[in-house]
């Protein structure tokens, strides 16, 4: 085809739609392969089972196993509404959401408060937290790893790979004993490379619900500082392991007054239920302030790259809890009321199952603490509660304790004693009909 350009006919080559797939861009893209709870939740969802039964996901559930609106939440929306946006501003929310998080985290009357010798920026609940820090990692120690439990919340392999940081493991969980490995824990520390990251779970482990005593937090913060290994905290669940907020951040307390300088991803969504609102704060402690100005440059020009400002409605309502004594009152008694109502289904549940048959042990369910506990069921044995029971979980044998009421804990009982124990029944039928 011609066409006039200045005065001159030109020839204008058109490319047909079948030499337009010449070169092609996104031929070699292929699926991604799901994340564990993202299966769990389309699996669930695609069941058409009127009773069926979710049991996968982290969110908290009231006793009726509907979602949970705190009070405290309830109050802070209520003031927000009387509040002139156009007044607000963005770096002075931010910063006043940053002290609260950082008080709750190490306590209002911690020199680390006191004198600043901290900082942080908020972040896209725990999630943008971690990736956060997964990035000032790599832009400072980018031939650093990263060292994950095993196992773990399966979204931190994600974070670090993303991050271009090569992932480690090292042991944890004591499959047998289904708590934690102590010795085999305390080897890999031991025998890491000097001055290694290590991204540890404070209170209520997920998966696994096994958190190490206090005496064994003072150990491996002994050994950390003996190997100059880098502590990271992912602290989500801070107040739900045991109702008692202090109590749980007691790991970071030890690790600090050990002299580590820490870095701490905080995250509201369970502990405020404000899961749409992603909240989160990502905090590392300095040596001195002109570290911490330092840091917090950094940190916010690495958050400036990823999402630049964050929405101000979800930080206006923690930050107005935490600073509002009665508010932070109210709160605190209704997570500790969240708490109390995971230890009951725990306690429930375990007694359910020994109800059922007194020669099995599930002590375990018991001992572990925080929103899941790690059962200790088969992949298979799992499937078979999704395919007879529609009854959904990790593949792991995962389970979220707030999924778990007083009208379907029986029900759930008898499912996992079903399939804990089918083995033995086909056994015990086949051996019956050979005789």
């Amino acid at each position: 085809m011609w066409r006039h350009i200045n005065g001159e006919m030109i020839a204008r080559r058109f490319i047909s739609s079948s030499s337009a797939r010449g070169f092609q861009w996104w031929d070699h893209v292929r699926i991604a392969e799901k994340d564990p709870i993202v299966r769990v939740k389309e699996a669930f969802r695609a069941d058409p089972f009127p009773n069926k039964i979710n049991l996968g996901v982290g969110t908290y559930r009231d006793d009726e196993g509907k979602p949970f609106v705190l009070q405290s939440v309830r109050d802070a929306e209520a003031k927000i509404k009387e509040c002139k946006f156009e007044e607000l501003s963005s770096s002075a929310v931010s910063s006043k959401f940053v002290l609260e998080s950082v008080k709750l985290a190490y306590g209002n009357d911690s020199h680390v408060v006191r004198e600043g010798l901290f900082a942080g920026v908020p972040a896209l609940s725990g999630t943008g937290a971690c990736r956060l820090f997964a990035e000032l990692q790599r832009n400072f120690y980018p031939d650093s790893q990263i060292y994950l439990p095993n196992p773990t919340w399966s979204n931190h392999h994600n974070i670090w790979r993303q991050a271009g940081i090569p992932v480690k493991m090292f042991r944890y969980y004591n499959a047998d004993t289904k708590g934690l490995d102590f010795s085999a824990l305390m080897d890999d520390v031991k025998n890491a490379p000097d001055g290694s990251f290590f991204l540890l779970h404070p209170c209520a482990h997920n998966p696994t619900g096994v958190d190490p005593t206090e005496e064994q937090w003072r150990e491996i913060s002994y050994e950390f500082k003996e190997k100059n290994h880098f502590p990271f905290f992912d602290m989500s669940y801070q107040g739900l392991a045991s109702g008692d907020q202090n109590k749980d951040a007691q790991a970071l307390q030890i690790f600090f007054e050990d002299g580590h300088l820490v870095g701490c991803a905080q995250s509201f969504a369970k502990i405020m239920s404000l899961y749409g609102h992603k909240v989160g704060c990502l905090s590392v402690l300095c040596a001195d302030k002109e570290q911490s100005a330092a840091m917090k440059s950094q940190l916010e020009m690495i958050s400036l790259a990823m999402h630049s400002n964050l929405p101000m409605h979800g930080l206006l309502l923690v930050t107005m809890i935490l600073h509002d004594p009665d508010m932070k009152a109210l709160w605190r008694k209704e997570l500790k009321d969240m708490a109390n109502r995971i230890q009951a289904m725990r306690s429930t549940l375990r007694q359910s199952l020994e109800n059922l048959d007194c020669s099995l042990n599930w002590e375990h369910i018991t001992k572990q603490v925080g929103m899941f506990s790690l059962l200790g069921l088969s992949p298979d044995q799992v499937k078979q509660l999704e395919k007879d029971f529609h009854i959904y979980m990790t593949p792991d044998g995962r389970i979220s304790m707030a999924g778990v009421t007083k009208s379907n804990v029986e029900y759930v009982a008898n499912a996992i004693y079903q399939v804990s124990t089918m083995d033995e029944q086909v056994l015990c039928a086949t051996n019956s009909r050979n005789h």
